[in-house]
């Protein structure tokens, strides 16, 4: 995904060299280097609004200054000391300051005090999983998932990452790749297994990471892990922020927004699916040479399940 210039100047200064523990947001580094600019006025302002950032990140900039009481000139002149071109920019890494640290505790708890009925809890996450799908639609980068399946073709081995829910997506982006005939594995077992499996990956072979908000550890320690040994990275994660996206060398961002306690896969999903549409269209010819043996097993073959003959498909 494109950042803004903002953001591609704060990071040129910042590098990697900021959050490496994955704990800080993007923008608690901005506002820690930015401190010195501020003074202890503004300081506590802004503290203030990244405390309460639950009620504060949806807010405008008049409306973030009626709450603190101060003037709409005062928030502006803050955030640009923070390097933001833009109220519209610190308002969304506000947000994603504010996503990033909501627990599944939390999330339930705040759900739960929303006056809804079961059916409606089921509605509200149905409309969320939809705008998400409408946001990736809108938002993602077609020509980095062609490129991303042009380094596939190219690549000796696919190692796809996730870990705890997100080992699902995993399994579905390598199950699809080996069904097109490239090497591709998703690990499973220890956190040893997995360090193995990434310290005998070459510069011929990839590794693709999947995590979102803070990041799982173990995910994160393999892209870190193969880019010491050369290995190309991608990742796929839900902001331009997440440790994922800062250290893989390319990444796409796939919303999980989700009010309940867990996130949201179906954009994530929807994004392999496009990967693995990508990785059979850009050679179409090997793709249809690698199906065709099985073409004959989806009409006969005896993976599927057939009713007896003579059976009416009672029970009984």
């Amino acid at each position: 995904m494109n950042r803004s210039n903002s953001r591609k100047k704060t990071q040129s200064v910042l590098g990697n060299s900021s959050q490496t523990d994955g704990k800080a947001s993007f923008l608690e580094a901005r506002f820690a280097q930015a401190q010195s600019g501020l003074n202890p006025r503004r300081q506590r302002l802004v503290r203030a609004i990244l405390d309460s950032a639950d009620e504060t990140c949806f807010l405008s900039s008049r409306e973030l200054a009626k709450r603190y009481r101060v003037d709409a000139t005062t928030i502006l002149r803050a955030t640009q000391v923070m390097g933001y071109e833009s109220y519209a920019d610190f308002s969304a890494d506000l947000r994603q300051h504010f996503v990033a640290r909501i627990t599944p505790y939390t999330a339930l708890k705040e759900a739960t005090r929303e006056k809804r009925s079961v059916a409606d809890h089921i509605d509200h996450a149905l409309e969320k999983a939809l705008d998400n799908i409408n946001t990736l639609k809108s938002d993602l980068d077609r020509q980095r998932i062609i490129e991303l399946a042009k380094l596939i073709k190219r690549s000796r081995r696919i190692l796809v990452v996730g870990v705890d829910f997100a080992a699902s997506l995993a399994d579905y982006l390598a199950y699809g790749l080996l069904g097109l005939g490239f090497d591709a594995e998703s690990p499973t077992g220890s956190t040893g297994t997995l360090q193995h499996k990434v310290k005998v990956l070459t510069a011929k072979d990839m590794l693709v990471a999947i995590s979102f908000g803070q990041c799982l550890r173990d995910t994160v320690e393999a892209v870190l892990q193969a880019r010491k040994q050369g290995v190309p990275t991608f990742g796929i994660t839900d902001s331009n922020t997440t440790p994922i996206a800062r250290y893989c060398d390319a990444y796409v961002v796939t919303p999980v927004v989700s009010p309940s306690f867990n996130n949201s896969y179906v954009a994530p999903t929807a994004a392999i699916n496009a990967i693995h549409v990508a990785c059979a269209h850009i050679d179409p010819k090997s793709a249809l040479t690698r199906l065709r043996p099985t073409d004959r097993e989806y009409a006969s073959g005896l993976r599927w399940y057939r009713e007896p003959k003579g059976s009416n498909g009672d029970l009984a």
